[in-house]
């Protein structure tokens, strides 16, 4: 045989060992075919069949071939089995949607339970696929279909996963179907509905019995205060009524959750809702014992801008303190307005603190905490406009020092004594014991008398009036309201009473008197006191208060005699006034 006949021998046996790895590999691709779709219903059959026996077909790793496709259109379904979810199935096996194999595997797990085939589970692999066995059956299998890479699962890694809670859910299947556990469940789960009850009685009871010795004690310490019925008032003692009734109430949830999750822990079916119960308690126990470890640096921070801004407002307290006594002048700080100033700067710098802690606040980074403020900012917003017109026009009567506490003063038609001057409303004390509230942007857009202002120092008039007519002496009625003022109590001697010829009118003379009144809170029962002298002065005297009107011309003229010009009360100053009365 010559060289060429070797190499073409040497070809046909190489070719015909690549023709042999081939045919193998399609004999084994048609028996992965068949067994899917004839041998077992753990790739998604919809059939029922007998649990297949020991013997089932079983693949070796050098036969796998790819079995999978993701239908288009067909969304993933998550196994549950016995209320426990298994794994969640995405791959499309033929016709065979996702849930069609989920029912599948449902019913040949059922199967298995019937037949007490639920041990060993194990785990292989199978052309590209991981197969769940139970019992020594090829219970499911998990295909790279079904495997999700954006979330970083590998398919040994979901087989396992899948294995372990189909271990424990048919365990809890078998349990179901065992009368002698169930009635062990029911016993304990009666005990513990029995324990709880009398936990519930115990807590009522406990409630009460706090509440009445709460209030017993805070009666009789309050028996040794003086003010004891002011703290009634305020509604003190229901309010920690109120908060001996939260606590109770929030110790009895706890009661009704651990029992809730011990009952649902008790039975197979329902167990996996008392451990999703007890893990949520558990995780958030864990979270927020872990969130409060993780502020203790925050809320140390806080607690020094807290600190730092506790000593700024004292510091200012007291500066204002002292303006306010007299003791330090700062130019644009006056006495009266050293308090509100204080309120005024102590708020701004808790603001300040505020916006500078807002950071470091547990929380302040969530959604919940953004949306509380964005809701109280949307409140503030819709009712800033008439709030801030009072505040505005508060500060404005406040530090134009217009009205003091204290001032008689008319304000519009309203005429009393200020009691409160408040940042949003002004309230009067009327001569009637009636008290008018008036908003503090009325007060700003009314013109204000204040007859209290300069009452102590120089002394405030306070007018009446008076028609009389041309035929009777002026000098006669000016000494007539001037006897009255003198009669009249309350009316200061220094600056002496004066009255005025205001008006000369067609008919009459209007004469006004002005006096000093000492007490301006008792400026209308004054005036009523000097109208009632103003009236006996005149009947003592002859002297008709009237203001005449004529419809026709009277048939004589309506003069005062010189003789007449100084009749009684009136008196001439001086011989010379009374012999030239022009120079009067």
């Amino acid at each position: 045989m010559d060289e060429g006949d070797r190499v073409r021998v040497s070809d046909n046996g190489e070719g015909a060992r690549v023709l042999a790895v081939r045919a193998r590999r399609a004999i084994g691709s048609l028996w992965m075919c068949g067994w899917l779709l004839l041998g077992t219903s753990a790739f998604g059959q919809t059939g029922g069949p007998a649990v297949p026996g020991p013997g089932s077909p079983r693949l070796n790793q050098a036969d796998q071939v790819p079995v999978s496709g993701t239908a288009v259109g067909a969304p993933p379904a998550t196994l549950t089995y016995n209320n426990r979810p298994i794994t969640e199935l995405r791959a499309s096996i033929l016709a065979r949607t996702p849930s069609d194999r989920a029912a599948a595997a449902v019913r040949y797990l059922d199967q298995l339970v019937e037949a007490g085939s639920v041990s060993p589970i194990t785990t292989r692999p199978v052309a590209g696929a991981m197969v769940i066995n139970v019992g020594g059956h090829d219970g499911l299998a998990i295909l790279s279909g079904d495997v999700d890479d954006l979330a970083g699962e590998t398919l040994e890694q979901k087989a396992a996963i899948a294995a372990t809670r189909l271990q424990t859910a048919l365990l809890e299947a078998v349990e179901m179907r065992t009368p002698g556990r169930l009635l062990r469940s029911g016993v304990a789960a009666l005990l513990a509905t029995a324990i709880f009850i009398g936990l519930v009685w115990m807590l009522r009871r406990g409630h009460t019995g706090a509440v009445s010795r709460l209030t017993s004690a805070a009666d009789r310490q309050l028996e040794r205060f003086p003010g004891a019925q002011v703290v009634r008032a305020t509604r003190v003692l229901e309010f920690m009524r109120h908060v001996v009734l939260l606590i109770s109430v929030a110790i009895g949830l706890l009661f009704a959750y651990s029992w809730l999750t011990f009952v649902l822990r008790r039975f197979p079916y329902t167990r996996p809702w008392g451990e999703s119960l007890r893990e949520f308690l558990l995780a958030r126990i864990g979270m927020l014992g872990r969130s409060m470890i993780d502020a203790i640096p925050d809320l140390f921070t806080v607690l020094l801008i807290v600190l730092i801004t506790r000593f700024a407002v004292r510091l200012s307290s007291l500066l204002f303190e002292a303006v306010e006594h007299g003791t330090v002048a700062i130019p644009w700080v006056y006495p009266e307005t050293a308090q509100p100033t204080r309120r005024l700067v102590s708020g701004l710098l808790w603001v300040f603190a505020l916006a500078v802690a807002y950071p470091y606040l547990p929380g302040s980074e969530t959604d919940a905490f953004k949306g509380v403020s964005v809701f109280v900012g949307l409140i503030i917003s819709l009712g800033s406009s008439g709030i801030v017109n009072q505040v505005m026009s508060g500060l404005t009567l406040t530090y134009s020092r217009a009205l003091h506490v204290g001032d008689f003063v008319k304000i519009g038609d309203h005429e009393g004594t200020v009691v409160h001057l408040g940042s949003l409303s002004t309230k009067l004390k009327t001569a009637r014991r009636e008290e008018v509230t008036i908003p503090n942007a009325v007060v700003v857009s009314h013109t204000t008398t204040n007859y209290s202002k300069h009452a102590g120092d120089e002394g405030v008039f306070v007018p009446t009036a008076i028609t009389i007519g041309y035929d009777v002496p002026w000098r006669q009625v000016h000494a007539l309201l001037l006897l009255a003022a003198e009669r009249t109590a309350g009316i200061w001697r220094d600056p002496k009473p004066r009255v005025l010829q205001t008006a000369l009118q067609d008919f009459y003379v209007q004469y006004t008197l002005l006096a000093c009144v000492e007490h301006p809170q008792l400026r209308v029962p004054t005036l009523a006191a000097l109208h009632a002298n103003i009236q006996d002065a005149f009947n003592e005297y002859g002297v008709q208060i009237m203001s005449p009107n004529y419809e026709a011309d009277p048939t004589g003229p309506k003069l005062v005699p010189r003789e007449n010009w100084y009749a009684a009360p009136a008196f001439p100053e001086s011989p010379a006034a009374a012999a030239s009365p022009a120079n009067e």
